[in-house]
């Protein structure tokens, strides 16, 4: 839906669609800037201790970046994805402090990312419609394949007589990493390029293409120049790019950092045809050196003790013991590995589940008849892991389960907790040989047939030891997968009593 005959409010100053602009004279030339303010998956509405230990990130830091940046001049706020989901308290109200923490911000360019999708088409739905901000998606359809309600394909805007082109699009892999229902996702680069030509037939100056794509599809339009400035989520990572054509930037994720990219446009006429040249310079702002805002921080603190309260709450009981202290979930199968095994394999439609002992730490013992609360979840699943879904061969997983038998009998975190699995390990043997046999699920485990696995992402991306789980095909990349503790908290709440004890997942002969 082209919206060139529409206002939209844009920051603190509504700024006119028009679809033309009055000829500048043969000697008349103007220059405007406008910054872009481009955030991505920011997930955590509280600062986090990043890996130097400085705290960075959370909504009140990036909220005090956006208002400095529209205190100064013309601002673009720019979001491009991934939000709702996951975090602690998202689990709980599915993500509807996020909306209302994004709306203190008001971005004046948001695309939904994959974990928009992650509760289901209809709370996406229920939290766009709470969105008090412009939604951009070109790509996402409903079944009848025509754009849903409430969001734009793209839109002109005039600043300082300059016609900027805005579109939005979101990753096709959405389908596959997420849950969005019976919608529909046509490939996002052709999208983009597609929408691209429109805007500029319908006098578009410089396109501004807010993707949340994945690099490859953000390298692909960058290379075809499918928009003149690409703004992009996904990957989590610091990437800008500039060619004197095309400009392509990503800002980390949780607003560790924030990425500012001030761009200086000249009209001009040139043997009287009119021109738009620009030109941009790029910030990146750590936020460890920002002063958290006072109003958001206030709500987030809100926020936080809400949670506080909530995570006393009781999800389940168990009718087994559960023991997580670091000798048994170390050297042994463990009933509480069984439970956080076969939870992450509940949702995912993983065939079989391995996470590490050494993941598991709260080093207690629940007896039989014990509540189980949130806060307990919490001690135990400190790591705030994300799920992984891998395609791996059979070969593959017993070279990664001969890694997590590899210490015995000393303790060793990377001792594998299992669900869909039968093993049997002699220790007494070489190391790389100590499994007699393994079965999934209920038929030896062929090293040639392909398993979907589920796993934690440090052991994704080879962690403990485990390389053979690294550099296979994720069907689930462990930076877009749930987390642990969430489908944990899910699974308990679904099943209300633990019953499965040590069951002979692991013998130790």
């Amino acid at each position: 839906m082209t919206i060139t005959r529409r206002l939209l409010l844009l920051g603190s100053s509504c700024i006119a669609l028009i679809a033309g602009l009055p000829r500048l004279g043969a000697a008349q030339a103007s220059r405007s800037k406008v910054t872009f303010v481009l955030v991505n998956d920011i997930y955590q509405m509280s600062e986090q201790a990043a890996p130097d230990g400085q705290p960075r990130g959370g909504f009140a830091r990036l909220a005090a970046v956006v208002k400095a940046e529209r205190a100064k001049g013309k601002v673009l706020f720019v979001h491009a994805g991934d939000t709702l989901s996951p975090s602690l308290m998202s689990g709980l109200d599915r993500g509807e402090h996020i909306m209302m923490l994004t709306n203190m911000i008001a971005p004046d360019v948001f695309v939904p990312g994959n974990h928009e999708f992650d509760f289901g088409k209809d709370v996406f739905f229920d939290r766009m419609r709470q969105a008090k901000f412009p939604l951009y998606a070109a790509n996402i359809l409903n079944p009848d394949g025509k754009l849903i309600p409430g969001f734009f394909e793209r839109s002109i805007i005039d600043i300082d007589g300059v016609r900027i082109g805005l579109t939005g699009a979101t990753d096709e892999d959405a389908v596959i990493l997420s849950s969005p229902g019976d919608l529909k996702f046509p490939p996002s680069v052709a999208t983009v390029e597609k929408q691209a030509i429109a805007l500029r037939k319908e006098g578009a100056d410089v396109v501004v293409a807010v993707v949340h794509t994945d690099r490859a599809k953000d390298e692909e339009m960058y290379r075809m120049q499918a928009a003149d400035i690409i703004l992009s989520g996904h990957d989590h990572d610091l990437w800008l790019n500039y060619d004197g054509r095309t400009a392509a930037i990503e800002s980390s994720y949780d607003a560790h950092f924030v990425t500012c990219m001030d761009v200086t446009f000249t009209v001009r006429t040139n043997e009287g045809r009119r021109e738009v040249l620009w030109h941009p310079e790029f910030r990146v702002i750590d936020t460890r050196h920002v002063t958290p805002d006072p109003e958001v921080h206030a709500a987030v603190k809100d926020y936080e003790s809400k949670l506080s309260g909530a995570l006393g709450t009781v999800i389940a009981t168990t009718a087994v013991e559960l023991d997580s202290r670091n000798p048994v979930v170390r050297t042994q199968e463990a009933a509480i590995g069984d439970l956080i095994a076969d939870a992450m394999r509940a949702d995912t439609g993983a065939e079989i589940a391995i996470t590490n002992g050494g993941g598991i730490r709260g080093g207690k013992i629940y007896p039989p008849g014990s509540a189980i609360t949130r806060r307990d979840m919490m001690s135990e699943l400190v790591f705030r892991n994300h799920v992984a879904v891998l395609e791996i061969t059979g070969k593959a997983v017993r070279a990664g389960l001969e890694n997590g038998f590899s210490f015995l009998p000393r303790p060793a975190g990377r001792f594998p907790q299992v669900s869909g699995l039968k093993i049997v390990v002699d220790p007494s043997r070489p190391v790389g040989q100590r499994i007699v046999s393994i079965d999934a699920n209920g038929a030896p485990l062929d090293d040639t047939k392909i398993y979907k696995l589920a796993t934690n992402d440090f052991m994704a991306n080879g962690g403990d030891g485990y390389e053979a789980f690294d550099n296979v095909r994720e069907l689930l990349p462990g930076h877009d997968g749930p987390l642990m503790i969430n489908e944990v908290i899910k699974y308990l709440e679904k099943i209300k009593t633990v019953r499965t004890g040590v069951e002979g997942r692991i013998v130790i002969k």
